[in-house]
């Protein structure tokens, strides 16, 4: 949800009601803690692009119009390998999105790409918005380079510039679980650095027109949804776990029900960005969300049916990820009911 709440940060600035867009494309925020099916999520994100006439959802000083990411795509399809792809596609950013500079760093056989700011996005650091243009942005070119080359790219590390996201649990999904957050100081404008191997630089390109063609039915939303079965072992593993609540599986007990050793699903799951403990941490933290708000269920009844053995580890974990404790939480989102998101769900 705090993926949604970013992409609609520019209608509010702009006092457009968002209801009529969010019917059509099916999502319902009065629940903070229910997860958006990524289909609808695409769906959303190219309903506001048409509605906007933006593909950057009025969150930057001029409209990125509808178009543009057709042309980057163009534009990178005859590089000949992905290293000149990223300057082709910095060079057209910077025609049509100049609030953020896009450049690659190459180092002791280490890349980065870097996403920087050449002006403010927003008066506030961690504004919705300006959160959601660097997690965008990046998503966007990674998404792009994963089709362009034809397999997979893992992001070795990520650093956002901004404070931790109540949402960063899924940043281990969708980037990579060794993200790190570094606010930008006030006044300063910030950066994003996203280090990978610099030997997939030199990665050939060999898409043809017939292929951008397909790729293009349902883009840019469905850059989204690329490459998801590079997640299938964390889908997978998280159904296991959510499937044995309220028993806590150990990596041995999962691997044994996928028939497979626990070396080789720590292996695969690395490959896809994420972790062992990483996936139950965010499984429990969706799950606590969700109890919270929809039930009067005591917290200790919901923490034993989390796993947690003890309701002060339950305590320490929620104040981790929402910065509050369950009861505050729960007694905040009873108080304001829809008319207000609970803190740190912005």
């Amino acid at each position: 949800m705090g993926f949604v709440t970013g992409m609609l940060a520019g209608l509010a600035r702009r006092n457009i009601d968002p209801a009529p867009l969010l019917h059509a494309a099916g999502v319902d925020l009065a629940d903070p803690a229910r997860r958006i099916p990524v289909e609808r999520y695409a769906a959303l994100y190219n309903l506001l692009n048409r509605e906007l006439d933006d593909e950057g959802f009025a969150l930057f000083a001029q409209p990125m119009r509808v178009g543009s990411f057709e042309f980057l795509c163009r534009g990178c399809l005859t590089a000949p390998t992905l290293a000149e792809a990223l300057q082709r596609a910095s060079r057209f950013l910077h025609l049509v999105l100049p609030d953020l500079a896009v450049s690659v760093r190459r180092s002791q056989g280490r890349a980065d790409l870097v996403i920087a700011e050449t002006r403010h996005l927003a008066a506030d650091p961690d504004d919705p918005g300006r959160i959601f243009a660097f997690e965008w942005l990046l998503r966007l070119l990674h998404g792009l380079s994963c089709w362009l080359a034809g397999r997979g790219i893992g992001l070795d590390s990520v650093i956002f510039p901004y404070r931790k996201p109540v949402h960063f649990a899924d940043y281990a999904l969708i980037f990579t679980e060794d993200s790190h957050f570094a606010p930008t100081l006030p006044g300063g404008k910030g950066v994003l650095l996203a280090s990978f191997n610099a030997n997939l630089l030199e990665l050939p390109l060999r898409r043809d027109e017939a292929a951008l063609t397909a790729f293009l039915d349902g883009a840019p939303g469905k850059i989204t949804s690329l490459y998801r079965r590079d997640r299938a072992m964390v889908t997978r593993v998280r159904d296991l776990l959510r499937a044995a609540l309220p028993t806590p599986l150990s990596l041995d007990e999962v691997a044994a029900r996928l028939h497979l050793s626990p070396r080789t699903v720590h292996r695969r799951l690395e490959e896809e960005g994420s972790s062992f403990r990483g996936i139950k941490d965010a499984l429990r933290r969706d799950m606590a969300l969700a109890r919270l708000v929809k039930t009067r269920d005591p917290v200790a009844r919901i923490a034993a049916d989390l796993g947690y053995t003890d309701t002060s580890a339950f305590y320490r974990a929620f104040v981790e990820w929402t910065g509050m404790a369950p009861a505050y939480y729960r007694r905040h989102w009873v108080e304001n009911g829809d008319q207000a998101t609970p803190p740190g769900l912005g």
